[in-house]
């Protein structure tokens, strides 16, 4: 699985003109499952975006997670994160999983967001138009991924 987490001041996303999702200090986290991810990769994937250093401490560096500070994620689910764009002028979907395996892994995601946080868990809706809002704080913005365990002998 694949997220771009940006630290944020607030943020919120909508559906058909209605919040469905809203923080204040804390993480969007763009999600998007591709062929080959489980539940594992969902369960990691949470654990890294929670527990991930972004925040600053005393001295400025960042050495605070949003577990360690309570601040929210907004999860908003993203498909397009896959595209292989190395060639031609027009992205390829094909890394995406299909809709029904994203979705089910998005849900397992969130899931997994709700029982470790330690501050508010909010979400965009799987396969709507959304339109998100967001004060990038920083702009700090982090590319992750907990990727498919490789075939084969471990």
């Amino acid at each position: 699985m694949i997220t771009v987490i940006q630290r944020t001041g607030s943020a919120r996303v909508r559906v058909g003109g209605e919040v469905v999702g809203e923080i204040e200090r804390g993480l969007v986290a763009l999600v998007c499952a591709v062929h080959g991810d489980g539940s594992a990769q969902a369960q990691r994937l949470a654990e890294r975006v929670l527990g991930y250093r972004v925040f600053p401490d005393a001295e400025g560096r960042m050495n605070g997670s949003a577990l360690d500070l309570g601040c929210g994620v907004l999860a908003v689910p993203q498909f397009t994160l896959a595209a292989d764009t190395r060639k031609g002028m027009r992205p390829s979907f094909g890394p995406a999983a299909d809709p029904q395996t994203g979705q089910a892994l998005f849900e397992t995601f969130l899931e997994a967001l709700r029982e470790r946080a330690t501050g508010p868990v909010a979400s965009g809706v799987f396969g709507a138009d959304m339109q998100v809002e967001l004060v990038n704080d920083g702009p700090v913005t982090f590319w992750l991924e907990a990727p498919p365990r490789p075939a084969g002998p471990v």
